[in-house]
């Protein structure tokens, strides 16, 4: 399963690619792509562990960029 999110304050593209690095080392996650010039992140996983995903992302999203959201 597909689900794509949008991220607020979002700051460089640096920390763009910390956050993707990191959660694509996350155990369940096929896939992770964030486009800083789109603030959006794209996460491909198992449909039944998409929540647990989306959780751990937020949590390794906020390891980054303490001020960076994302839209659920």
């Amino acid at each position: 399963m597909k689900k794509k999110f949008k991220l607020e304050n979002l700051d460089c593209a640096h920390c763009a690619q910390k956050m993707e690095d990191a959660i694509n080392k996350l155990p369940d996650v096929e896939e992770c792509s964030i486009s800083f010039v789109a603030s959006k992140m794209t996460i491909i996983a198992d449909e039944e562990k998409m929540d647990a995903v989306v959780e751990a992302a937020i949590k390794e999203i906020a390891k980054v960029e303490p001020d960076c959201t994302v839209v659920l």
